[in-house]
């Protein structure tokens, strides 16, 4: 068979067959007008170096697999085809293992890149009001706010929470403790729950903002980082934050954001199914709506439900500890 019949039944073109020829994989029998003359033999072995170099191994180096065929026997017959694939696999190894470094380099570059650009930049408490006005011109970023963020109804999800003493439910914190949520001893303990914070290194997910209540947890981070010693000095005793996020995730943002208190980790929403609180999907998954539970002696005093603006959060709770100091009788 001629050239352009070859490269027709074995999938490739011309070229390619001539560039095996070069490499010395086919030597086809010459007429006796000078014309290459192919035969069946030469369609497989054709073949057999195209699937090689699909399986990752460089068409140079098909020369072990093709001896097997010219031995009457399959392409991987022979000792030497096994050793050609265990050669292709430390290569395949070896290239994997360099891009991952090369990922990890670069991950680790736009990590510092974009903490260098947000560090110490947090909102300061005030700087988006509860009207949704701005004191200074909104950038898209994880510590600021839309104009027209949307407020989150009060759907009475959380109504049943004031009074309910708090389930057997252990988490691990970011400082590597189990917490349990009925031990957490006497006194008060603020517990905020959130969706899900974002990283500087990673884009806000799409449709984000648009969603009540789910945007703005980092900036509630923050406003419970500045005013963390004035909420102890108003009674509370601890105060934890709480996501389905995991724990290392988590401590991204403590370390980031120097936040005084520790996050516990849910990602199975064990809390969610033991009291029944509010829960919404986005992005496939399932997260926690935006709520503070104030629990004293091991029962839930006060719930805040719905949480807006997440900001402003921090002092709206403040508010409530000195307006209901300890002293006072339980209340919903």
């Amino acid at each position: 068979m001629k050239i352009g019949e070859l490269a027709r039944d074995a999938g490739v073109t011309t070229k390619a067959v001539r560039y095996y020829e070069s490499l010395g994989l086919l030597t086809p029998d010459r007429l006796a007008n000078g014309y290459r003359d192919y035969t069946a033999h030469h369609v497989r072995v054709v073949r057999e170096v195209r699937r090689l170099i699909g399986l990752g191994i460089a068409a140079e180096r098909t020369r072990p697999f093709l001896d097997c065929l010219a031995d009457g026997g399959e392409v991987d017959d022979c000792p030497s085809s096994l050793a050609g694939y265990r050669d292709a696999i430390a290569d395949l190894d070896r290239r994997i293992r360099d891009l991952g470094e090369r990922r990890d380099a670069l991950a680790k570059r736009l990590r510092e890149a974009a903490c260098r650009r947000t560090q110490d930049t947090a909102p300061a408490p005030g700087a988006v009001l509860a009207s949704g006005e701005s004191e200074e011109p909104y950038v898209d970023d994880l510590y600021s706010l839309p104009l027209d963020l949307p407020v989150p109804a009060d759907d009475g999800a959380a109504d049943h929470l004031p009074g309910r003493p708090v389930p057997d439910v252990w988490l691990l914190s970011t400082a590597q403790e189990i917490i349990g949520l009925d031990a957490l001893g006497p006194g008060r303990t603020v517990l905020y729950v959130y969706p899900l914070s974002g990283r500087p290194d990673v884009d806000i997910p799409d449709g984000w903002n648009a969603i009540p209540g789910a945007r703005g947890c980092t900036v509630e981070a923050c406003g419970f980082r500045d005013h963390h010693a004035e909420l102890l000095a108003a009674g509370a005793g601890r105060v934890f934050g709480l996501s389905s996020q995991d724990t290392a995730y988590q401590r991204e943002l403590v370390d980031r954001l120097r936040l005084p208190f520790a996050m516990l980790s849910d990602p199975q929403l064990r809390l969610a199914g033991a009291l029944n609180l509010p829960t919404f999907e986005a992005h496939d998954r399932v997260l926690y709506k935006r709520l503070t539970l104030v629990v004293r002696d091991g029962v839930i005093e006060h719930c805040f439900y719905p949480v807006f603006p997440p900001n402003l959060h921090a002092q709206q709770v403040l508010a409530w500890l000195e307006e209901n100091p300890v002293s006072s009788t339980l209340s919903g």
